[in-house]
């Protein structure tokens, strides 16, 4: 039988683990775009380039309709191919390692700093063998990575350092943004990311011949007047410079994009209030440890990532984000260990214990809603439920 009080709970309105932040200016954007007869990629798309590759200082950006096709297109532009290998982290979502798949390339884990949960230099070096070809690193949930240290790395084994920034739009080293301080950064305008363009992605970078070679790869490896060939000043004529595929983005995601840009530093400012607000509630629980800062860096907080503290609670990990589920609380995971995920096992011969600081964080870790729509009286309720399980689980 449920009680009174069990039904209250359970009619509570659901909070989301994550909603984007859109109204009227997406929807006028996008019906502008849609008038203009550009559906495909066209001068939103060019506009929406030039002002993110501003932002984060970089020379040049290529517009592309993920993350994964940015990860993909630089390590092929940067000549990865098989039998080279590509060191990166096991703390990732799927498409990291992929990435490096699709090229005939073996993915080269190195494990993570246990406090900040990016991959380790240290690690890193450890990893580097005479066929590898690139260090991918990630940073995660808009926490920078040791940038200084990996960078020093490529530089000493002449390796190309490719930024996995799905989560760093908005994320600084002193005074520079992720974007402008690798040989190429990726980034991801996903549904739950920063800055959304629906699905979507963009690369910056310092390099006018790799972005040239980029952005002919996105379109089916065509000549650069291919790009223009429906409009008054093209032509029909292209020519096929070499074997590319079909990641470019529509001007339909740019005009999202361009929408949540003119907004993204309201965005930023909301999911700053809201992480200093969870560290404030959160900290003195006793049963959770907080997000790492890093002196000098600029957090995007993309995520919200919450870990128990081992032997404080009567309750696992899997069990808490239960109970808050029942409790009307979406949250999520950022991320179950790549290399233990079946097709690693099998393909090479991973295990429990091979990259343990990985293992352990991702097991008591358990991201909580963070987005810019998310009101403060929500916040406050998902505090209240978690200082509740904090003091009836106690040990």
């Amino acid at each position: 039988m449920i009680s009174r009080k069990s039904r209250h709970a359970n009619a509570r309105p659901y909070i989301p683990f994550h909603v984007p932040w859109t109204d009227a200016r997406e929807a006028s954007r996008v019906a502008r775009a849609v008038r203009s007869g550009w559906l495909t990629t066209g001068p939103l798309v060019h506009e929406l380039e030039q002002k993110i590759a501003r932002y984060v200082g970089a020379r040049h950006a290529v517009a592309l309709n993920s993350c994964t096709a940015a990860l993909h297109l630089a390590l092929a532009a940067a000549g990865v191919g098989p039998g080279d290998e590509v060191i990166t982290s096991p703390y990732t979502f799927a498409a990291t390692g992929e990435t490096i798949l699709y090229l005939g390339a073996r993915p080269v884990f190195a494990d993570i700093d246990p406090r900040t949960l990016n991959i380790d230099p240290r690690e890193v070096e450890r990893a580097v063998t005479r066929r590898t070809r690139a260090i991918v690193p990630v940073h995660i949930a808009g926490l920078p990575s040791d940038t200084k240290a990996l960078d020093r790395l490529a530089r000493k084994h002449r390796l190309w350092l490719i930024d996995d920034a799905a989560h760093a739009l908005g994320t600084k080293v002193g005074a520079k943004h992720i974007g402008s301080l690798s040989d190429v950064t990726c980034f991801s305008f996903y549904a739950t990311k920063n800055l959304t363009t629906g699905e979507g992605g963009m690369i910056t970078l310092d390099d006018a011949r790799l972005a040239d070679r980029v952005r002919r790869l996105s379109l089916h490896g065509l000549s650069h007047d291919a790009w223009k060939r429906y409009s008054r000043a093209g032509s029909w004529r292209y020519d096929v410079v070499e074997v590319g595929y079909k990641d470019n983005m529509t001007d339909v995601a740019a005009a999202i994009g361009l929408a949540q840009f003119d907004k993204f530093g309201e965005m930023q400012r909301r999911r700053k209030r809201l992480a200093a607000y969870y560290d404030r509630s959160l900290g003195s629980l006793g049963a959770f440890e907080l997000p790492a800062r890093i002196p000098g860096t600029t957090h995007a907080w993309h995520l919200y990532i919450l870990r128990l503290r081992p032997g404080m609670l009567r309750l696992g990990r899997d069990e808490v984000i239960e109970h808050l589920r029942r409790r009307g609380i979406g949250t999520s995971v950022h991320f179950q260990p790549l290399h233990l995920f079946s097709y690693y096992r099998k393909r090479f011969g991973y295990r429990a214990g091979s990259f343990p600081h990985t293992e352990r964080e991702s097991s008591r870790a358990i991201s909580l809603p963070l987005y810019p729509g998310l009101r403060m009286s929500q916040a406050a309720r998902i505090v209240q439920e978690l200082s509740d399980l904090a003091r009836r689980f106690r040990r």
